[in-house]
């Protein structure tokens, strides 16, 4: 097999408005096949208008799939009909499991690892994007501390079976694991 048909695993993590979708974006646009995995959901004005903002800014060939929970299974279900699924964002992703699990720990982690093996057997390759948590001020209430630390973990997990994963800092990518290109 060539390189340049290999699956990957690509996670890219940044702050808030570090640039890490739209240069997730870039690097999705390389492939021909592209499915848009979202997690948002449109619950007020302001994410309304950030849903909108997304769609626009991305090729209007690409399918999104609109999926806030089982972001395993349409990884699982579609990832033999793609070359690329792009997932914009983990932070949601985790922010809406959190929700759905209420207090029960034990749900949300399966819901982890399940879509951490997904990751491992996609046959698609998978973008990922993420927020960098680590970095801000430490939460003043335990929801915030135990969703900080959930997404840590899971970004944290990501990267270790990750090929490449890159730091957005004011829209510039710096390479931690693998390469900036990222991607066949």
């Amino acid at each position: 097999m060539q390189e340049r048909d290999r699956k990957t695993v690509t996670l890219v993590l940044g702050g808030v408005r570090s640039g890490k979708s739209r240069w997730a974006q870039e690097l999705a646009a390389k492939s021909a096949r592209v499915a848009y995995v979202a997690t948002a959901q449109a619950r007020d004005a302001e994410m309304c208008e950030k849903i909108r903002r997304h769609q626009e800014d991305r090729p209007a060939h690409w399918l999104t799939l609109e999926e806030p929970l089982e972001v395993a299974r349409v990884l699982i279900d579609h990832g033999a009909n793609f070359d690329l699924l792009l997932v914009d964002c983990l932070t949601v992703f985790v922010s809406n499991l959190m929700e759905a699990a209420q207090s029960d720990a034990t749900s949300m982690e399966q819901c982890l690892d399940g879509f951490v093996e997904a990751l491992r057997i996609v046959p698609a390759s998978v973008v990922l994007v993420s927020n960098e948590v680590g970095s801000g001020v430490v939460p003043p209430f335990p929801a915030g501390r135990i969703y900080r630390d959930a997404l840590g973990e899971l970004n944290q997990r990501v990267a270790a079976i990750a090929d490449n994963v890159v730091l957005m800092v004011a829209g510039l990518p710096l390479a931690l694991k693998g390469s900036i290109g990222g991607q066949s």
